[in-house]
């Protein structure tokens, strides 16, 4: 061979190598929100968050060409003013990853990478090549799920980039046409959102259209936790005061018909036997007697012992968990009052 050919070919196959390592390093991306953001608890919520991880640690981070330290294998979060911020994590042998993601207030972009080099041969056809989509393992209902590719092509063709995302109410919200999307994943709890991805350069070569799918679990949201709420507590001296107070309720009752009634009474230290008892059935045919409440949104509970003859009064949602009793004396402390015994009247005969 001819010296000027050979060195030549020499250059063309090492500049063919040093590219292959450069575009034949694959990653594996897993985006996973298993938590609901803290912050977005907070009255006034002005920032978003992005919470990073890497296996392994230790590779330098950047956020908008701003050094960040280095990354780890536990939780790093980081909050972000809403916006369009870049993400760069450097990789050995010179490699990087970049991704732009958009950051929306009071929502949680969660980003961990596997790093995985490999190794591939080189050939003079760079089809086939191997894509890679990362997704997270699960998210919750709301979140913003992140389908990232990585494409491992060796040509100069321009890729084009084809996603399709079900079920059909996922929404692609950004990315569609490039390496990166993301979708909304409000509302699909339960589900499973899939994304399939079409890679082509353009050739015609059907081994240079290569396809990849990954899916991501939706976790549905709790149901928020209700809670009963307390609408009135008094000491009970006066029945036709404690009727003033069971009139409100009936009312409340009244415009949330859906609600429920919860009483719980309580004896005096020396209450007479069985007084908290003789209340709560007082109660019960007052409010349903007189008032017109169905006693089936009514539960009356004995407390226990106070000081003094205690009613508390509340008022619950549907699936709200009951409240407890909070008596102040102990049942040993109790003294109670002994009822009078009547006079007998005489009988007729006797002084």
């Amino acid at each position: 061979m001819n010296p000027k050919n050979f060195m030549a070919a020499t250059r063309r196959q090492s500049t063919m190598i040093k590219a292959a390592v450069t575009v034949m390093i694959a990653l594996a991306f897993a985006l996973a929100c298993t938590s609901t953001t803290a912050h977005a608890k907070k009255k006034k919520v002005n920032y978003g968050q992005v919470e990073i991880t890497t296996n392994p640690g230790g590779f330098p981070l950047r956020i908008d060409g701003k050094e960040e330290g280095v990354t780890s294998t536990t939780v790093r979060i980081l909050e972000l003013a809403p916006g369009r911020h870049t993400i760069e994590i450097m990789l050995p042998n010179g490699g990087r990853w970049v991704r732009d993601f958009e950051i929306e207030k009071a929502r949680k972009l969660c980003v961990n990478l596997n790093y995985h080099p490999k190794k591939y041969t080189v050939t003079k056809n760079p089809c086939p090549y191997p894509v890679n989509i990362s997704a997270p393992v699960s998210v919750n209902d709301g979140d913003l799920i992140t389908f990232t590719s990585d494409v491992a092509y060796g040509g100069s063709a321009p890729l084009s980039y084809t996603w399709t995302v079900s079920p059909a109410d996922a929404r692609i919200v950004s990315g569609a046409g490039s390496a990166t999307i993301t979708v909304d994943s409000t509302g699909l709890g339960s589900q499973q959102v899939t994304a399939t991805l079409v890679v082509d350069d353009g050739s015609g070569d059907a081994m240079c259209r290569q396809r990849a799918q990954a899916s991501t679990s939706v976790v549905a949201r709790k149901p928020p936790e209700v809670e009963c709420k307390p609408f009135d507590q008094f000491p009970s001296v006066a029945f036709d005061d404690d009727k003033a107070r069971f009139d409100n309720l009936a009312i409340e009752l009244q415009n949330a018909p859906d609600s429920q009634a919860y009483i719980i009474i309580y004896a005096g230290r020396t209450s007479r036997v069985g007084q908290a008892d003789a209340l709560g059935r007082r109660t019960l045919d007052y409010l349903t007697n007189q008032r017109g409440v169905d006693a089936r949104r009514i539960t009356i509970v004995n407390g226990g012992y106070r000081d003094t003859d205690f009613i508390e009064i509340w008022v619950c949602p549907p699936g709200a968990k009951t409240p407890e009793p909070t008596p102040t004396v102990q049942p040993g402390d109790v003294k109670p009052t002994r009822p009078r015994a009547r006079a007998r009247r005489p009988r007729r005969g006797e002084d």
